[in-house]
């Protein structure tokens, strides 16, 4: 079975993601760096600087991974959630939080099925988590109903260009450097060749922005970032 047919039903991409983040959570603060050439730090910055949490502020981030942007927006005040799917991921974002002077809880969850009551967060945030959910218009509505009325959801994430040769040309490089890293870190080219793959099937910014318009958002903003190769989507709950 190719890596294409596997994440190309919800059931087979959930699977799918399952395992791998499960793989690469040892080495995921490494790769996120290795592929945004360096840049991953600083564009999680901006999320938190749109976010723009008030002390007191409720916050939840998804796909948070070992905590990055979870962390950042406690030091501004918010009372922060960090959730994640792969229970790996939460235990290296706890062992994190025990050096760190803004506290933040971490569990481990599905963004299909968040498991917090109504609008619970005035914050929602996530790095690389659209891309990766089996539904995103199930992810959309989740996020939806667990914000509070005007509250923001913020989220960074690769792009698919809209241009056929600079996508050709991306998806190829993506490519080489995933089998790279794949092969040198896990002895598996396929491993990370699953980011152009997910990338083919994702609708790109204006198609995720569509998504947020019609799932209940307003004030939404797709700001392209490496030339648009990167977005970070804002909008606001009506």
């Amino acid at each position: 079975m190719t890596l294409r047919h596997a994440i190309s039903t919800p059931e087979g991409k959930r699977r799918y993601v399952r395992s791998l983040f499960a793989t690469i959570a040892d080495r995921y603060d490494f790769i996120t760096v290795a592929l945004s050439y360096g840049q991953d730090r600083r564009w999680k910055r901006r999320v938190i600087a749109m976010a723009a949490p008030r002390p007191g502020s409720r916050a939840l981030d998804l796909a948070t991974g070992t905590g990055d942007i979870a962390f950042g927006l406690a030091r501004l005040g918010a009372r922060v959630v960090g959730l994640d799917i792969t229970q790996r991921m939460i235990e290296l974002a706890r062992e994190k939080a025990a050096a760190q002077p803004a506290k933040v809880g971490f569990l481990v969850g599905d963004m299909l099925a968040l498991p917090f009551p109504d609008r619970s967060f005035d914050i929602v945030t996530t790095g690389y988590g659209l891309r990766n959910v089996p539904n995103l218009a199930v992810a959309i509505e989740e996020i939806r109903r667990v914000l509070a009325p005007g509250g923001q959801v913020v989220s960074l994430d690769f792009n698919r260009p809209a241009n056929g040769v600079v996508r050709a040309v991306y998806l190829a490089y993506l490519g080489v450097v995933g089998a790279t890293l794949g092969w040198v870190l896990h002895r598996d080219p396929d491993t990370y060749r699953y980011i152009p793959a997910s990338i083919r099937l994702y609708p790109g910014a204006e198609g995720v922005a569509r998504l947020f318009e019609g799932g209940g958002f307003t004030k939404v903003r797709c700001h392209p970032v490496l030339g648009g190769l990167m977005t970070i989507h804002y909008a606001v709950r009506a």
